[in-house]
């Protein structure tokens, strides 16, 4: 374990390669943040739920329980610490699948370590928001507060991953307008990935899974998304009384 620089907070890396860990480490506390390093996904689980990580870099190859195993209990138990995935493996079952559980990034072996912590550092600006976050939006039954990073189906809270909220609240600020799928990875991901396309529709699957019937998301075959109600912002005074 590493604490070194712990200033922006601990990172967990659940990876059983020591080379690999140790690069990551290395170039974490440079940025820093604080780091814990665990080999295998008994023990990392253990260790994110009892140090409460600001985010987890998850290996999927694990001895004993692999990454998405980790990933699907975390989920399971309302646990929605951004996770970012590393592996080996290129296939894109293996990426689907951890996107599905609600994983934020996906990384392949081998990966810039720049990137990876410059992932980091971008998937928890989001999830931490901003005190300058813009007043709630309003679309049919869904309610969006960018400050408290919540988002509401009528009275019902509905938990959303730190991409997916972003991903509904961008769209939901910018109504009538269509985006592709590359725009979105970059806008909303935050860096260029041609092979990425597919990973805006599985988040997109995602959050209409989560807000049911109310979804405001509509496909516009062959080009992207798009929200097309009108969006009304409301005051935190009429929030309480809703």
């Amino acid at each position: 374990m590493s604490v070194d620089g712990a200033a922006r907070g601990l990172i967990m890396v659940v990876e059983d390669e020591s080379a690999i860990a140790d690069v990551i480490r290395l170039n974490l506390a440079k940025a820093g943040y604080g780091v814990h390093i665990e080999r295998d996904g008994t023990s990392g689980l253990a260790a994110i739920r009892s140090l409460k990580p600001a985010a987890v870099i998850l290996d999927i190859g694990l001895p004993g329980l692999d990454g998405i195993e980790v990933c699907r209990l975390l989920r399971s138990e309302n646990d929605w610490t951004p996770v970012l995935f590393v592996t080996a493996r290129d296939d894109e079952i293996d990426r689907i699948v951890g996107l599905e559980l609600g994983a934020d990034h996906y990384v392949t072996k081998p990966f810039s370590p720049r990137e990876l912590v410059a992932r980091v550092t971008s998937v928890l600006r989001r999830s931490q928001g901003s005190p300058d976050s813009p007043p709630n939006l309003l679309v049919g039954n869904v309610r969006l507060d960018p400050a408290e990073r919540r988002v509401f189906v009528d009275q019902r809270e509905v938990e959303l991953t730190a991409t997916e909220f972003d991903l509904l609240g961008y769209l939901m600020r910018r109504p009538g307008r269509v985006f592709s799928r590359e725009q979105l990875i970059s806008d909303v991901w935050g860096y260029s990935a041609a092979g990425s396309v597919r990973t805006v529709d599985v988040h997109i699957a995602q959050v209409r899974a989560k807000l049911g019937e109310a979804s405001p998301i509509r496909t516009v075959r062959g080009v992207g998304y798009a929200v097309d109600n009108p969006v009304r912002r409301t005051s935190r005074a009429s929030d309480g009384q809703q």
